[in-house]
């Protein structure tokens, strides 16, 4: 499993960017967000990754943030949305914004993004307003704030356990109100695990 590549920005298209680290290049599919955040060619860059294999195919995505990374994982766990897709949406909105979308059941906005029709924008609001926190825990009233730092981190580890991730959100946020702000990855997953799995 590849969680990220450092390396040169080598080349990027309309869909994907070419990332060289020690003389091998990765190419990874990338939504316009991301791409535009990761500069000129020859920039040194840091791309979150999610790996995809299928019968035919083993492919590359790559992300500005972990936040973006997780939302993809969260758009393509619903039903009719793809990598393309859900890429698609990352392009027009960004994570607080599909959060927003989501929140409030607002289908028009999700709906801004190429290939996504009507019926599919209800759905991926209907489906993702339990799995909400996995992305974004609440911060007490207003909009829930995205979890930042090792709390991403953490819940995107329980995640590639095979943990749902509702699951993983409410383990973290479990682990983080009992360890502190200032908790490393490593005590925040072992935690996490132990609350998890009680």
């Amino acid at each position: 499993m590849i969680a990220h590549l450092k390396g040169r920005l080598a080349s990027s298209g309309v869909d994907h960017a070419v990332i060289e680290v020690n003389g091998v290049g990765y190419l990874v599919g990338a939504s316009a967000r991301t791409l535009d955040a990761l500069g000129g060619e020859g920039e040194f860059v840091t791309v979150h990754t999610e790996m995809l294999v299928s019968e035919d195919s083993i492919r590359l995505m790559g992300f500005a943030a972990a936040e973006e990374r997780d939302w993809f994982r969260l758009l393509t766990s619903v039903q009719g949305v793809g990598a393309r897709v859900a890429l698609a949406i990352l392009s027009v909105l960004a994570p607080d914004e599909i959060h927003s979308a989501v929140a409030k059941g607002d289908k028009a906005m999700v709906a801004r993004a190429n290939g996504v029709g009507p019926k599919l924008a209800q759905r991926i609001v209907n489906e993702l307003k339990d799995k909400v926190g996995a992305v974004a825990l609440g911060s007490g009233g207003g909009t829930p704030a995205p979890v930042a730092g090792a709390s991403a981190d953490a819940v995107s580890a329980m995640l590639n356990l095979g943990f749902k991730p509702a699951e993983a959100s409410v383990a973290v946020k479990a682990a983080e109100d009992e360890l502190g702000d200032g908790a490393t990855l490593d005590t925040l997953v072992r935690l996490a695990l132990r609350k998890a799995a009680k």
